[in-house]
């Protein structure tokens, strides 16, 4: 975090300043942007590529929580959270626009250090940073980050197109985040009774990673393109695995068939939800924020799908009128129900986006 002994009052600067200060490191690496930040728009070039356009608005109080949220690991994250918009679709992201809300209690060294972990994110993911704004903002702290990126017109992939007999795949694991989610806010309650007590959360680096610096799946769209997957339908894991079984399905208009003893789950993950009394399962359909990506193949790839050591085939497509179900271990049939994250809930306090 900033040190408050030497903070830089931001109006100092002013608004032009401020952002001149602030993209002085930007560099630009790819091909499609022929003009960054510097004038009144940026001048992309994607040939004849189809464009991809996302974008996610996140709130101090809503979204995230300063009080266990390292601003660089912010400024990562919401770049993160945009880029997965984009290798969903099955795109290549180029472009990010990083616009941002803040109060007079932000110094220019706690800015400094939100954009320098949505550098970061970029310079990892090769992506060029070309425009944004700056605002005061009475509210706290406001992210806004727009994605853009290209595909082959016969490359994109929509939620709508999975079709009966597809295998439902999902890269990575689950859960993670949202258990990872639930250690911080019990670290962060018992700081708020005692500040003389220090976090505890050795060997639990993995699932708290999983929550503050999340990485979008770009490895997994350049593995489709090595092996010729081409899915049929896709999605990012933002707000649960069920959640998002469901807007394939009801796109696609189809059902499915879900195997939880398929559910990719770290055993850090599970360990920890059992810790806490959580069903490490409902944690994987309903936590949220995993950003992997979910999708469907058609059974004649399954070949090229079941050797891939990230991915995982948790169930199948079926006719409409068989609905959304997830067999249990146990073998019992249950209706897939979503209890992700709801934009507009009265208590929203976590840091999921939708």
């Amino acid at each position: 975090m900033f040190d408050n002994k030497n903070r830089t009052n931001i109006n100092e600067l002013g608004e032009f300043g401020l952002i001149d200060y602030l993209t002085k490191a930007v560099e630009i690496s790819m091909p499609s942007t022929i003009k960054g930040i510097g004038d009144d728009a940026a001048v992309l070039d994607f040939s004849n590529k189809k464009t991809l356009i996302s974008t996610d608005l996140l709130l101090e109080g809503i979204h995230f929580d300063l009080r266990y949220v390292p601003l660089k690991h912010l400024g990562y994250k919401a770049v993160q959270v945009n880029l997965s918009d984009i290798y969903a679709m099955n795109g290549k992201a180029s472009q990010i626009t990083f616009s941002i809300g803040l109060s007079s209690k932000f110094p220019l060294e706690a800015v400094e250090e939100i954009y320098e972990g949505a550098l970061i994110a970029c310079k990892k993911y090769n992506v060029d940073l070309v425009g944004g704004d700056t605002s005061a903002s009475k509210q706290g702290l406001v992210i806004s980050v727009t994605s853009i990126g290209f595909a082959d017109a016969d490359k994109v992939v929509y939620r709508s197109g999975a079709k009966e007999g597809d295998l439902l795949c999902v890269s990575g694991d689950l859960g993670g985040a949202y258990v990872g989610l639930q250690l911080l806010e019990r670290e962060k309650q018992i700081f708020l009774e005692n500040p003389n007590i220090q976090p505890d959360l050795e060997g639990k680096d993995y699932i708290v990673e999983r929550q503050l610096k999340p990485e979008s799946r770009k490895d997994v769209v350049e593995l489709f393109e090595t092996y010729g997957i081409q899915p049929h339908s896709m999605i990012d894991i933002s707000d649960g695995l069920a959640s998002e079984i469901i807007h394939i399905c009801k796109a696609s208009r189809v059902g499915c068939k879900l195997y939880e003893e398929k559910i990719p789950i770290d055993p850090m993950t599970y360990e920890t939800a059992r810790e806490f009394g959580l069903d490490p399962t409902v944690c994987a359909l309903n936590g949220g924020e995993d950003y992997e990506l979910l999708f469907t193949v058609p059974q004649e790839q399954y070949d090229r799908v079941k050797n891939q050591l990230d991915i995982s085939i948790i169930g199948y497509i079926t006719e409409e009128n068989e609905g959304c179900e997830m067999i249990s271990k146990s073998g019992h049939v249950h209706s897939i129900k979503a209890q992700g994250w709801n934009a507009f809930g009265s208590d929203n306090v976590s840091s999921s986006e939708g």
